[in-house]
């Protein structure tokens, strides 16, 4: 954990999993808050916004983009809510903290940066109609999740795109409830796989004009994950045929995995991938922040036909964040042709 961050995070008590703990604070107890339960039924456009009796929940885009002479890129914008408490207050009184993460990739740099915010005085939020989610001056809005604007920026980095989304919303699990561990814990958890986004970029050697895919995630729950799971490798894939695939495994302790994922098909209709059906193994790791990290990797789905590698289009896109983590554009090649983002969590 970067050592000035720690102020901030102590004058603000942010529930943040400790340094010591990696990602496996997210299995902490939550008592007093809402827990996911099966069947979901969600509302929209209602469910776009905030969940306060829920302890965290993410809006989390990522993009793959390509620039004029082929060039690919990445590029993410995530907002965070993690709750002191259940529930919602004016002011200072509220037990609601943002965080939010921005950043772009290129095949030889990867920018980042990192805000927070407490809620109740405006700072940050989300607005479900018309759809807004902002901290500060970085923003996701626009009349319908359909139609979006996107900026952010950073010391080295900035964006300004527009999404408009081409499919449906598709459902993660059983209707939008997803599990996570074999003793149970889930959340609710939905996305929107199908933006096409267009824009520019704003980097150190100057402005490019980008195009390509975006996939947003929205999730929301209290406590994700067991005990014993220490963090994920999360895959986000869109193959040349239009076809789509989300799919993680959850690393315990004792050197086991828990796996799950949905096929997606080109017009959005859903196959939920139980904890056989899918297969991630590394190939290779990179040295990245005195870790060794997973870069390249061989994922399967063998009831689609689908044998691939997955690999970093920057070894290097590590996000050097108050809870530190792996996050960047991949290429996929093999059975299936496409690209994609990959995110690994709890690597210490």
């Amino acid at each position: 954990m970067r050592l000035e961050i720690l102020p901030l995070l102590v004058l603000l008590a942010v529930p943040l999993p400790a340094a010591g703990q990696g990602f496996a604070g997210m299995g902490t107890e939550a008592q007093g808050f809402a827990m996911p339960k099966p069947d979901p039924s969600f509302t929209f456009p209602a469910d776009h916004g905030a969940h306060p009796d829920y302890r965290i929940e993410w809006w989390y885009l990522t993009a793959n983009l390509e620039g004029p002479d082929g060039t690919p890129y990445g590029l993410q914008w995530t907002l965070f809510r993690s709750a002191l408490a259940p529930g919602e207050a004016e002011g200072w009184e509220s037990p609601q903290i943002w965080f939010a993460h921005a950043a772009v990739t290129t095949p030889k740099a990867h920018y980042s940066a990192e805000r927070f915010a407490r809620g109740g005085i405006g700072q940050a939020g989300v607005i479900a109609d018309p759809f807004a989610a902002w901290i500060d001056d970085w923003r996701m809005a626009g009349e319908s999740l359909d139609n979006l604007a996107l900026r952010a920026s950073g010391e080295s980095f900035a964006y300004t795109m527009e999404l408009r989304a081409e499919g449906p919303l598709v459902f993660h699990g059983e209707g939008g409830y997803s599990v996570k561990s074999a003793q149970g814990q889930a959340s609710y958890y939905y996305s929107q796989p199908f933006y096409r986004i267009a824009g520019a970029l704003t980097l150190p050697e100057g402005e490019v004009e980008v195009s390509g895919s975006a996939w947003l995630d929205r999730e929301w729950s209290s406590q994700p994950l067991a005990e014993n799971q220490t963090g994920w490798d999360w895959f986000s894939l869109t193959f040349d045929g239009g076809a789509k695939l989300m799919a993680f495994q959850l690393r315990q302790t004792d050197g086991g995995t828990f796996e799950s994922g949905t096929w997606i098909a080109p017009d959005g209709a859903t196959r939920a991938l139980g904890d056989d059906a899918l297969a991630a193994t590394p190939l290779a790791t990179t040295e990245v922040a005195g870790r060794a990290v997973p870069t390249r990797w061989r994922l399967e789905v063998p009831d689609r036909h689908l044998d691939v590698t997955v690999e970093a289009i920057n070894p290097a896109a590590w996000m050097d964040t108050s809870v530190p983590y792996w996050e960047g554009p991949v290429r996929v090649r093999g059975s299936h042709e496409g690209r994609g983002y990959l995110e690994m969590t709890g690597y210490e």
